[in-house]
Order: C-alpha cells, then structure tokens, then sequence
C-alpha cells in the first residue's frame, strides 16, 4: 500500500521528534549533574550519569539494527520511545523516596535508571535513519535525513539552557518536585506527542528479513565485547593510565569476547551483523570515515569550551553559546547538503566539498593562540559545523543505497555505531594529548617560574595545576606572597636579622629584590618605629611583586592551556585528513529513485 505524502511527513514529524529526545536529553542533564550531586550526594558516581546512558545507548545501536530487519519499524520504534520515557519518568523519581531495595540510594537510582533511558535512546538514533530509508527513496532521502541532523544540532543549542533554566527555576512549577527532576520530566509531554505520531500515522514497515530468529547469542557476545571497551573509554587518565592493570584488564576482555562475535557472526544463519557486509566497498570506506569525522566531531565539541575558558577566560555560560555557531553550522550543512544531494543524484562531490571545509576548520583551530579574540574562535566553529553537518546524513545515504533492502537495518545501525565508538576513541585518545602537553607545561612551570621568581613559586603553581588544572592558581600565588611578607614584617618586627635572611632565602621573591630588602633590613637602625616602618615598607613591595607573580601564573596557564588545545587540534588535523583520504576511495554510486514503502507498509 503507498502512503500519502501526509502521512509520510506525520510520520517522519513523530520519528525526527523521537530522535530530538535523544539528542536533548545528552546534553540537557550535564547542566542539572551539580545540583543533582547536591541533592542525591554520591559526587564520586558522577560521571555514571553519564556512562551509564552512554554504554545502553552504545552498545545496543547494532541490535536495534538487526531487529529492524526483522520486525515491525513501528513496534520498534514505539518500544524504544516507551522505554525512554519510562526512563525519564524514573530518573525524574530517583531518590524522592529513599533509598530502595535492590535500587540502592537515589544516586545509584538515577544511574540505573539512566541506562534505561539509554536502552530507548539507542533505538531513537538509528531507528530514525532506518525508518527516512523506508519512508523515501534514496533521490529523496538526503534532503529529509539532512532534518534529522538539523534536529540534532537544535537539540544541542538548546539542551544547556533548557536544563540550566529548569534547574534553576523548575522548582516553582509544582511544590515539593525539585527543578532538576523537570529536567527528566519535560521529555514526557514531547515523548507523547511523538507516540501518537507514530502510533496513528507510522505504518508498520516490516522489512523483507521477516522471519529470521534472533541470535540471542551473538547480542550476548556483543554486549560483553562492548561494555568493557567503551568502560575503559571512559576512565579518568590520571587514576588509570592506558598500559595499567585495569585499562589492560577492561581491553583484552572486549578483544576475547570481539572475537567471539566475529567467530559466532560467521558461524550463525542470521548473524547480528552480517560481516559480508565489509566487502561492500561503500559500506566499509563510508563506516571508516565516519568513525574518523565522529573522533574529530567529538573532540571539538569537548575541546571548544575548554579555550573558551581556560585561554579566553570566559565564563561557563559564554562558553556554552559559543557553541552555538558550530550547532548552526552543522544544521545548515546537513539540510543543504542533503537538498543538493537530492537534487544532483549523487552524492560524494558533497562529501569532499565538505570533509575538505572540516579539514581547514579544524587547521584554523590549531592556530589559536592566548591573543585570538572571542568572534574569531566562533567564526571557526561555524565553518567546522558547515564542514561536519553533511557527515551526519551522506555517509549514511551512502551506505543504505549501496547495500540490499534486507541489511538496510544492520548497516544503517552500523553506520551510527561506528561514529559513536569513533567519537569515544578520539575523546579519550585527545584527552591523553590534553594531559600529556598540560604536563610537560606544568612541569616547566615549577622547575622555572615565569619573570625570574624562584622556584618555590613554581611549586606552587605546578601543584595547583597538577590538582585543578589551574583553577584558583592566582588565589594560591597571592596567598604564597601573602603568607611571605607576614614571615619577614614579623622578623623584621623582632630584630631577628638571621631568621630574616633564612626566610628571604626559601622565599619566591626574586632574587634583586631579596638583595635590596636584605640591604635595607641590614641597615635599619635599631628602634620599634625603624623596624614598623620597615615592615610597613616591606608589605606594600611584596604586595606589588605578589600582583606581577599572579599575573605571570595567570598568562602561563593560559599559554599551557592554549599550546596544549593547539597540539590537540593538530592531532585532529590528522584525523580529518586520513577521513579526507577514505572519503576519496568511496565509490560514487547513483542515489535511487524509489522508495522501499510499497513492499513494507502493510498495516500493523
């Protein structure tokens, strides 16, 4: 049966509705985490707010895709929007009454329950690619795909502010329900109207796999391979390094049981993932170079903000609408690339046109330096968006038109998989160029303070750096000259002549000035009023080189952190262009010109 073409659109509206939960809710709960920590405790949990969503969110992707290529679209997408919201619904509930049996505190709740959400948000992702593939045929598919990226990008703008604002203000909406749970709750009225899109207008769209079995085995092996790869991801660096017992321990156990799903992939009637699928020559260039443009992707988002603070020194709310430019680049790239797509028949001239834009963004943003001003940074992300948006629509595009109709799920699933692992294996590989170039800058800085301090300043600063990253440093060098001048007003105060010079010796004032102060404390004639007025004297020199050693520790980590995010972006730069060169060997083919819906829409 062919659906009308108000059908297919109220369709598409509920699906890339779906999708836009996802995409918000990723970026939505980071702004809420600190009041969330504040009221649930458990700070050392709080990075499994996060991990948790991400593993479900992850590691599912590829059996969502084998699933839609054996059953309904439209169950699958109802039970992954119904599981989210179900997930909303409890992480919104988390804690408000006690600690539970089994469920554990309100902390452990929330992180339980965000892995179901993650188990509805990884079929929100994928499905939504899926079912545009079914919906419309490839001629056509670009241009509404290039929607769905626009709507992630939309989603990203938005979700900071959304949860900041109903974290901060939510709390009047209804008495007693604290401002951070709106943040998990306003997914329910979008999530409806979603579902009754779906529900009323969604045909069923069952794939012409229907009637395969699950492998339930290789899900099994999957999982197992997954979660302790993305786990050792995810570990902070600077607790667990990557050659350590743990990290080790975490990546042979995915190598074994990775190995074991290849092995049960090419034993198995209806494999997970049919590995046949690699020697398409679209589907393996178009997975490789997405995985490489998801690393690239990732980082910038995560890196960008980190300038913008560190370098530039804005603040945190700056810092988040600087990413504005980029999320608007990203949306006009995906819906324009996908209207010229459409309307050329082809699509890796777009492809190239755009990997090159990212590749001379990302270039522009390894130039930055203490002196590149606030518009010039978001004028960069903008061209890295208008370069990175046709990456969330074309690669896919061209992997579901190269492949057969029964694999649309399994390769449209692996698209996404590959660009999501992509994006954790560049985040945490950066984060290690991050680490290794703060360190060496640090370490420069306590072996020689900047401006001819001694090295007790340097300690200092190269303490506090090595514990913050250089939050509170100029606090910390004030507090050092502070503490110095006290030392020597109260030898001065004395008459104690020698304390006084052992005190300059092991102080971080620099050396001409210990010379001059320990020639006027040698020569002060010996009377209280003398030795008040020399201390007096003393205070008010040590306050003026105290400002010139703040400033100093100030520009420092600032230059540290500039030269550190410039080496991360070079790295990128890399990155980019071996994603250039697999795009250049992805084999152009004709985009088709009809769709899949006549042979999969019969009523569910």
């Amino acid at each position: 049966m062919e659906l009308s073409p108000r059908d297919r659109t109220l369709t598409l509206v509920g699906v890339i509705l779906a999708m836009f939960l996802g995409a918000l809710d990723q970026t939505i709960v980071a702004t809420a985490l600190p009041k969330i920590v504040e009221d649930l405790g458990g700070v050392s949990r709080y990075a499994w707010v996060a991990t948790a969503y991400l593993l479900a969110s992850t590691v599912l992707v590829p059996v969502y895709g084998k699933l839609a290529d054996m059953y309904s679209r439209k169950r699958l997408e109802l039970f992954a929007v119904s599981t989210f919201l179900l997930g909303s619904v409890l992480c919104g509930a988390a804690g408000k009454f006690g600690a539970l049996p089994v469920l554990g505190d309100g902390m452990t709740q929330l992180i339980l329950f965000r892995a179901v959400q993650g188990i509805g948000g990884a079929g929100l992702f994928s499905l939504a690619f899926i079912v545009i593939a079914d919906l419309y045929p490839a001629r056509e598919r670009g241009k509404y795909q290039g929607f769905v990226g626009a709507a992630f990008a939309v989603a990203s703008i938005l979700g900071p502010w959304i949860g900041g604002l109903l974290t901060d203000y939510g709390g009047a909406i209804v008495p007693n329900v604290e401002g951070w749970r709106w943040v998990f709750y306003v997914n329910v009225p979008i999530g409806a109207v979603a579902l009754w899109f779906i529900a009323s207008r969604m045909p069923a769209l069952r794939p012409p796999g229907s009637g395969a079995r699950f492998d339930f085995t290789a899900a099994t092996l999957l999982v197992v391979a997954l979660v302790p790869l993305v786990l050792g991801l995810q570990l902070d660096r600077s607790e667990f390094a990557w050659g350590g017992g743990v990290s080790l321990s975490l990546f042979a156990a995915s190598l074994v049981f990775g190995t074991l799903f290849v092995w049960r992939s090419l034993v198995s009637a209806s494999p997970l993932l049919d590995l046949r699928l690699f020697s398409n020559r679209v589907f393996s260039t178009a997975n490789l170079a997405g995985f490489l443009l998801g690393a690239a992707f990732l980082s910038t988002i995560i890196f960008l903000p980190l300038f913008m603070i560190n370098v530039l020194g804005v603040s945190a709310t700056r810092a988040g609408l600087s990413l504005i430019p980029l999320s608007l680049g990203t949306a006009a790239g995906a819906i324009v690339s996908g209207q010229i797509a459409s309307r050329l028949g082809r699509y890796k001239p777009i492809m190239l046109v755009a990997v090159a834009t990212f590749l001379v963004a990302i270039w522009l943003l390894s130039t930055m330096s203490i002196d590149t001003p606030y518009w010039q940074v978001t004028l960069f992300m903008l061209v890295a968006g208008l370069g990175v948006g046709p990456g969330l629509p074309l690669y896919t595009l061209a992997i579901q038109n190269a492949v057969d109709a029964r694999f649309v799920g399994q390769a449209t699933s692996a698209s996404q998989f590959f660009r999501q692992i992509g994006g954790a294996v560049g985040a945490a590989v950066m984060g290690t160029v991050l680490a290794t170039s703060l360190n060496a800058s640090f370490g420069a800085l306590t072996d020689s303070f900047p401006g001819g301090f001694s090295t007790s300043a340097g300690t200092v600063v190269g303490g506090e750096l090595s514990r913050t990253g250089g939050a509170g440093v100029g606090d910390d060098v004030r507090n050092l000259f502070a503490l110095t001048a006290d030392v020597l007003a109260e030898r001065v105060l004395v008459g104690d002549l020698a304390g006084f010079e052992r005190a300059l010796d092991v102080s971080p004032l620099p050396p001409p000035l210990r010379s001059t102060l320990l020639e006027r404390a040698t020569a002060v004639p010996d009377d209280p009023a003398s030795r008040r007025a020399l201390a007096q004297e003393l205070r008010g020199l040590v306050a003026v080189v105290a400002e010139s050693a703040e400033g100093a520790a100030v520009t420092s980590v600032r230059v540290a952190f500039a030269d550190a995010l410039a080496a991360v972006f070079a790295a990128l730069f890399w990155i980019v262009l071996a994603a250039a060169i697999v795009t250049l060997f992805v084999p152009s083919l004709e985009l088709e010109g009809r769709s899949a819906v006549h042979s999969v829409s019969e009523p569910a």
